[in-house]
């Protein structure tokens, strides 16, 4: 890691989800967060056998918004269709993450409450290191970034509470 993934981690409760392709990532980054003193929350699911990731997608991101997570991992096969779905919930900011740099800049500049990761994209170490710094960053609240996020917002309310 470089020095600006360098940062303080808080201990945080996470919460964590996958569909059947993220099931054993899933397992490593719990160890993972638990070697570094975080709790989790995990929401399933609870083997390889099939299912849909869009119910975990919104499992992952009710825990963020209803409060009962600081921050949410959501692991799928490529990463994309959780990503997809998890957006879909007002509120969550979710960035597919396959390297460090994406994982500490989305907290940094936009703010991303979930990451999500996919399964047979990022190998094990890679997905840890990824956690890692998305949890150790923090929003830099610049004005530029705060503009920004106030556009999403603006565009929240325009299409999605219709």
């Amino acid at each position: 890691m470089s020095g600006r993934e360098s940062v303080t981690l808080l201990f945080m409760l996470v919460v964590i989800g996958s569909d059947h392709a993220g099931y054993d990532l899933k397992h490593s980054v719990i160890e993972t967060l638990k070697q570094h003193g975080h709790q989790v929350l995990d929401v399933g699911t609870d083997s390889t056998a099939p299912v849909d990731y869009p119910d975990f997608a919104e499992k992952v991101g009710r825990a963020v918004l209803d409060g009962k997570a600081e921050r949410g991992v959501l692991i799928c096969g490529s990463g994309v269709g959780a990503s997809v779905a998890a957006n879909k919930l007002k509120g969550i900011r979710a960035g597919i993450c396959h390297d460090t740099y994406s994982a500490h800049q989305g907290v940094e500049h936009d703010n991303m409450n979930v990451i999500v990761l996919g399964s047979r994209v990022i190998g094990v170490e890679v997905a840890r290191e990824c956690v890692h710094v998305f949890l150790g960053a923090q929003f830099t609240h610049e004005v530029r970034h705060v503009r920004r996020l106030g556009k999403i917002d603006v565009l929240e309310q325009k299409f999605c509470d219709a």
